[in-house]
């Protein structure tokens, strides 16, 4: 009776160090998603706010909404984390584009962490350039705009180094909650500025159809239409295609392990959320710039650009579908490479029924991959554009967009997910470690 109870409350106590972790890891993402929507409160000094508030009045439903979308309200109140997470992503995109083109950038990818580490100095260099020539540009235009009180070189100064060092603050931000939280923290910062504005959203949406500007019968069909497509997206992301895999039988020792059947999972989904945000960020880079200088004379054509760009334009819609094909493909062609698995399951002597080991076992599960790609890009496509034809429709906010409704839920199931696979591994440890002491102690005994 008292080794049972042991037992228990060896196992209790592995529990509970098992919660402690993950408590303190919770609270950690927490606290610094609190620290980023303090952050976008803070203004940038110098800005007009009356001035800045009658330039998004004039622009709703445009290019500057989306950017205010990512940014979670910093971009309209013009805080020192206006430019968010974009010059990240931006610099993100360069680099995986260079880890396919160059050999150089392949090998470090190959190195493990020493590799890693060699390519997140060069990313973060790289948004460091990317965020001072936005951070610049933005500068400008809003002092040639006269959103500034007094657009001296004083102004200039301070507010290129305090969007510079927003942009700067929200990456590290983000791989803080990425090493000491649970999740991918960019990803979880892109949620929390999407979220902060779904109230805002959907009181806008009610006040209008209690002012009779939106049909009732419209709204229960917008929120039917959203509720499906939110259960679309859960089927499919956890949607797997499996292949079968047989283990030959194998002797280690004395020992004769019989012959085994397994199953390789591959989602069908494989890029999830990221070729949204990437496709979004490229669209958001050229658009914003020909808003910003759009408004000097002689760059009327620029504002043109800008107004083709927005969202809900025939060449948005075809850039953005275009984006998020070619980002489904490239990313799934960066994080899951069928020549490594078919070698991986060459040594393990695992094969899969009627397929050769080796080369044909390689083609093989591309040309699955393959598939499930097309598929999966076209499901991305669909949750993405399918709302922007129901704003159109409905005259309804684009905070309720697609893109938006898709990165909320991929991150959300994403995030519960590692949360179940983190207490998962703490009690398996602690199971192992239980195991290992009963086996010493027999040791000992016998």
């Amino acid at each position: 009776m008292s080794r049972n109870a042991q037992e228990m409350a060896n196992q209790l106590a592995g529990n509970q160090a098992g919660m402690a972790e993950l408590r303190s890891r919770v609270l950690f993402v927490l606290f610094a998603l609190l620290v980023y929507r303090i952050g976008t409160h803070i203004p940038v000094p110098g800005i007009d706010p009356s001035q800045l508030q009658a330039l998004f009045n004039q622009n709703q439903g445009g290019i500057l909404e989306l950017f205010n979308m990512f940014s979670g309200g910093a971009w309209e109140r013009m805080s020192i984390l206006a430019l968010g997470v974009i010059p990240y992503i931006t610099a993100s995109i360069i680099m995986n584009l260079m880890t396919m083109m160059y050999p150089q950038f392949q090998q470090w990818r190959k190195e493990g962490d020493a590799g890693r580490r060699k390519i997140t100095k060069l990313t973060r260099y790289l948004t460091l350039g990317i965020a001072t020539i936005q951070g610049v540009s933005l500068t400008v235009t809003l002092a040639n705009q006269g959103m500034a009180f007094d657009p001296s070189f004083t102004f200039y100064f301070v507010a290129v180094l305090s969007i510079v060092t927003g942009s700067i603050f929200m990456m590290w931000l983000g791989e803080q909650i990425t090493e000491r939280g649970i999740g991918n923290g960019i990803s979880l910062l892109i949620f929390s500025g999407i979220v902060s504005g779904f109230p805002a959203a959907l009181g806008q949406v009610f006040e209008a159809a209690r002012q009779d500007q939106i049909n009732i019968i419209a709204l229960l069909f917008i929120t039917v239409i959203a509720i499906g497509v939110v259960w679309f997206i859960v089927r499919v992301e956890r949607g797997q295609r499996r292949i079968t895999v047989n283990y030959a039988k194998r002797q280690q020792g004395r020992r004769m392990y019989q012959a085994q059947q397994s199953h390789l999972p591959l989602k069908i989904n494989m890029a999830g959320v990221i070729p949204a945000i990437f496709a979004s960020s490229l669209l958001l880079a050229p658009a914003s710039m020909a808003s910003w200088f759009g408004t000097n004379e002689g760059m009327g054509w620029l504002q043109e650009i800008s107004l083709v760009l927005s969202p809900g334009q025939p060449l948005y819609i075809m850039l953005f579908a275009s984006g998020i094909i070619f980002f489904s493909f490239f990313y799934t062609a960066i994080m899951f490479d069928p020549k490594d698995v078919a070698d991986n399951l060459k040594r393990q002597g695992a094969y899969i029924p009627g397929i050769r080991p080796g080369a044909q076992s390689a083609r093989y599960i591309d040309d699955v991959i393959t598939r499930l790609t097309v598929f999966g890009a076209l499901y991305v496509t669909l949750v993405c554009l399918m709302p922007e034809f129901m704003v159109v429709a409905f005259d309804i906010t684009f905070q309720l967009g697609g893109t938006a409704l898709l990165i909320v839920v991929v991150v959300a199931m994403d995030f519960m997910s590692q949360v179940q696979s983190h207490l998962m591994s703490s009690q398996y440890a602690k199971l192992m470690e239980k195991s290992n002491l009963q086996s010493y102690g027999k040791r000992r005994g016998g």
